[in-house]
């Protein structure tokens, strides 16, 4: 059951003039919220809001009080049924989330203001696009945004911070005037319709078309054979296969694995709905892999890894293969992670993403908000400066 949001907050965030209010609650397990009805609100293309993959996230113990990811969604309720929800956080910490507030954190340490707690809107350790505000009625949106405000007294949290939001959702809430937009760049592949990759190919310049075909040729001078698999072909072997090569690239990172290994042996059973592998077998044996993400007609990759001496399949496995079965399945849209200018090199294109934050003490807010105004003329004078460094034909 969801817990009700206090009744002296509960008051500001009801329908006016309605005849059934909307009610507001806070769930702190996803699995008590019924998984059909959130995920009637989720957009179609987006695997990582579904019920399924945030509930692996949490009882996998990946998402909890003690990793920093304490649940708080926020529920929206008329006449008993969910018509509203938000995967919503309390943190006190920023990693797992790559919108990077970490210099405001810093700035409020020295000026001895308060940072944490704070909200955080989004899909843990996932900086993949899309809604975070989930309902299908632009009234019940502004309700839930103002219910944001509602959890951060309750939970005495000095800020919310909404990531990875939509753009056009991202520009209703920077209209809002206690929000600040703000924007930074990844690097997406969308598919214009390619009849094949080889069509896609002729889109590039001669000498980067050849370093493609160059890149692709390694799998079968090292006689290994690519596949993509999905479904029940992913099977607990595989998935076990999946987290050691997890828990080594993160370890040669020096970087946290967040997952644990208990999200991958819950894999096969949660997540066979939405989970795409890109896997080469060498005498068959999977020596290297990429987990993806798909749902309706966008993909995502997120997590690679491979035996020792097999890196030099990366780029196949993370862009190539994935963006050969968009072209093959008809699928529009790819993201590949954050970061890395590589990316571009292999056709995925520079484009903005977007968040909005909201700061409670008004002077760092204010702060922010001013340094916000540079930081977007820099990203946008970056984006069109990588836009003149991509693979392409000029036109």
């Amino acid at each position: 059951m969801g817990h009700p949001i206090p009744h002296i907050l509960q008051n500001t965030m009801t329908r006016q003039n309605q005849p059934t209010p909307i009610e507001l609650e806070i769930a702190h397990d996803i699995n008590s919220v019924d998984a059909k009805a959130w995920n009637l609100l989720v957009d179609p293309n987006d695997p990582f809001t579904e019920h399924a993959f945030l509930a692996s996230l949490e009882s996998s113990g990946s998402v909890c009080r003690e990793t920093g990811w304490f649940p708080v969604h926020l529920l929206a309720k008329q006449n008993g049924e969910l018509v509203g929800a938000v995967p919503l956080y309390l943190k006190n910490h920023s990693y797992g989330e790559y919108i990077f507030d970490w210099d405001w954190a810093n700035a409020a340490q020295r000026a001895g203001i308060p940072y944490y707690p704070k909200l955080v809107c989004a899909v843990p350790f996932t900086p993949a696009t899309g809604r975070r505000l989930l309902c299908t009625d632009k009234h019940i949106e502004q309700r839930l945004l103002d219910g944001l405000h509602g959890v951060a007294e309750a939970t005495r949290a000095h800020s919310i911070h909404i990531l990875f939001a939509s753009q056009t959702e991202h520009d209703r809430i920077a209209l809002r005037s206690e929000f600040v937009g703000r924007m930074t760049h990844q690097f997406h592949w969308n598919n214009h319709g390619y009849e094949d990759f080889e069509d896609w190919l002729q889109k590039f310049r001669s000498r980067r078309r050849k370093e493609v075909r160059r890149e692709r040729r390694v799998a079968e001078q090292r006689n290994a054979k690519i596949r993509m698999l999905r479904g029940e072909s992913l099977t607990p072997e595989l998935w076990a296969t999946l987290r050691r090569f997890y828990e080594d690239t993160t370890a040669r990172k020096h970087a946290e694995p967040y997952l644990t290994p208990q999200f991958f042996e819950n894999g096969s059973e949660l997540l066979s709905h939405s989970a795409v592998a890109f896997v080469a077998e060498h005498e068959n044996k999977v020596v290297a892999g990429a987990l993806c993400f798909q749902r309706g007609d966008h993909l995502y990759g997120r997590y690679w890894g491979c035996e020792e001496g097999w890196g030099g399949l990366h780029f196949e496995l993370c862009y190539h293969a994935p963006i050969e079965a968009c072209i093959r399945a008809g699928w529009t849209h790819f993201e590949a992670g954050a970061q890395g200018m590589h990316k571009m090199q292999r056709g995925l294109e520079p484009g903005p993403t977007w968040s909005g934050h909201h700061l409670r003490h008004a002077g760092l807010h204010d702060a922010v908000k001013r340094s916000l105004v540079e930081e977007h003329a820099h990203i946008a004078a970056e984006i069109e400066w990588l836009n003149e460094k991509t693979p392409f034909h000029r036109m």
